[in-house]
């Protein structure tokens, strides 16, 4: 996507050459197409050019999802800036286009791999600028891929080839990226300073979760804590005004709630009048009815419905919320963030369930009619497991015959081949379109994709190249498969940017730059010659 805001290299070219005119004799080394070239390789100046124009992107997009929901969008998490930019020109080599495709930021991630503190958990303990340096990295990274694909079309330009076009129409590696502020990391000053950073470095949507930000905890782990609905709308509006002041105006909030398995509030709010939204939070806590005789010394008490009762509260001074009032809790939640700012829900459930995210959703929607939400298909879920048993209990529900089946272990290799793996897999398959259209999810995200690769695949080359295998493991695994599908970084010295450095140095120093290209560049060896057609017939029979 191009937006009318971005300049052309037609029309850089024009302005340069008109500077050339007006200064003269000091330009006369300065080439206006070398200018236009550059500028047009480096389309966005800074990191509010990219936010203003990926919140454009989402926005339409999320117009187009309220009226047809099976155009929703994707993405995947990303630690470094490389990993995304491979990740963009994959998409971008595969399908064509990067549209619907974004990026995600995971708090956990950063919290587990890019923390000066080392490894951490994902508990809020990470640096807080390590999030939007990693922004600020990503959009380096996919502004570089840009960059690359875009000289190689300048060349073929200049050796003649009809591609002004593609150059005039090129399509960016940038995309929108999701962001993770956590839980605001302190109180709503402290997430308003946080969310200028974190759009100052790009990001056009920032997540959000109802959490205490001191006692964060990952939202697949026990012992969350919720804050009252007034703290959490505070740091709504405080990220809000953040994207006012800078001017991103469309500006996307993805409210999280995590109270589906969180038990637990640190504050009990004061409620001034029956039915408001802190009365309707105290309705939730769990409570025991005592009389002033009752009472200890230094309790807290709640009068409701007439009666004093007695929040049970733990040792630690969190109270406790009443069993199975979870999923009122998160349709509460969900209500009140979109009608205090939000624009997209996410909600953090035990398992992918459609028909469980699509019974929250409908509560939802009966109140805001185009609630839709982000929607974390975590890697904390056994997927296998999880779709497993609900095949069963599908089977079950049908009356079909289970008897080859035990539930509690279907995770078995032995029920690999099965029918009911089968019908799991396939359900697996449409999982995200099913939700889009049945449970209202505009967005699917995968949080912690690229770590778990990165393990597998160093588990894989580690096993056979310090084994029998030695040299051939990475050559026949790694590099063999890089070139025969077109990985881009099969030549890493060109994606690190060494061809477009030797352009600029031509365009600095023209006849005197010292180059990396030439016949003695190895990367040479990648070039592909021309197939000989008729030989791999002769081999081949």
């Amino acid at each position: 996507m191009k937006t009318s805001a971005q300049s052309t290299y037609t029309t850089v070219l024009e302005k340069v050459q008109q500077l050339k005119k007006q200064y003269g004799n000091s330009w006369d080394q300065i080439q206006p197409e070398y200018a236009a070239r550059m500028s047009v390789q480096n389309r966005f100046k800074t990191g509010l050019d990219i936010a203003k124009y990926t919140a454009t992107i989402m926005r339409k997009d999320m117009a187009e999802y309220d009226e047809n929901p099976e155009k929703y969008t994707q993405s995947l998490g990303c630690w470094h800036g490389f990993v995304a930019q491979q990740k963009m020109i994959a998409v971008k080599k595969h399908h064509q286009t990067t549209q619907k495709r974004y990026l995600y930021l995971s708090g956990w991630m950063v919290a587990a791999l890019r923390s000066e503190f080392g490894p951490l958990p994902d508990q809020s303990m990470h640096e807080k600028t390590a999030v939007p340096a990693l922004i600020e990295e990503i959009y380096d990274f996919l502004k570089q891929a840009d960059a690359v694909e875009l000289n190689d079309l300048f060349k073929r330009l200049e050796n003649g080839e009809d591609v002004i076009d593609k150059i005039e129409n090129f399509e960016s590696h940038v995309v929108p990226i999701i962001a993770d502020v956590d839980a605001g990391f302190g109180n709503e000053e402290a997430t308003y300073l946080l969310a200028k950073k974190m759009i100052q470095a790009g990001a056009c949507a920032i997540q959000i979760e109802n959490q205490v930000s001191d006692a964060k905890q990952c939202g697949h782990q026990d012992g969350k804590v919720t804050v009252p609905h007034e703290d959490f709308v505070a740091k709504l509006q405080a990220i809000r005004y953040a994207f006012l002041e800078l001017g991103v105006d469309q500006g996307v909030i993805v409210a999280r709630t995590d109270s589906e398995g969180a038990g637990l509030t640190q504050k009990l709010p004061v409620s001034q009048q029956p039915g408001d939204l802190a009365s309707q939070y105290l309705s939730f806590v769990d409570t025991e009815e005592v009389t002033l005789d009752e009472a200890n010394n230094d309790d807290v008490l709640l009068k409701r419905d007439g009666k004093l009762v007695r929040p049970i509260r733990l040792a630690n001074g969190l109270y406790k919320f009443k069993d199975g009032t979870n999923i009122d809790r998160v349709v509460l939640d969900c209500i009140t963030s979109l009608q205090n700012g939000a624009d997209l829900l996410w909600i953090e459930t035990p398992t992918p369930n459609v028909k469980q995210i699509a019974h929250m959703v409908q509560r939802v929607r009966e109140v805001v009619p185009n609630a839709k939400l982000v929607y974390n298909n975590s890697p904390s879920f056994n997927w296998t497991l999880n779709f497993r048993q609900q095949a069963y209990d599908q089977m079950l529900a049908n009356g079909e015959n289970i008897t080859l089946y035990n539930r509690d272990y279907l995770m078995d290799e032995r029920y690999d081949n099965t029918e009911l793996a089968e019908i799991a897999d396939q359900n697996i398959k449409t999982f995200q379109r099913d939700a889009a259209l049945q449970a209202g999810i505009f967005h699917h995200l995968i949080t912690l994709p690229t770590y778990h690769t990165t393990a597998l695949h160093m588990n894989d080359l580690a096993q056979d190249y310090f084994g029998s295998q030695g040299m051939l493991a990475y050559v026949e695994n790694v590099q063999r498969q890089e070139i025969r599908k077109g990985v881009s970084c099969v030549k890493h010295q060109r994606m690190a940017g060494s061809d477009l450095g030797d352009d600029h140095k031509t365009f600095f120093a023209g006849d005197k730059a010292l180059k990396a290209s030439g016949e003695k560049n190895t990367s040479n060896q990648f070039e592909s010659p021309q197939v000989d057609v008729e030989v791999i017939k002769m081999v081949t029979g």
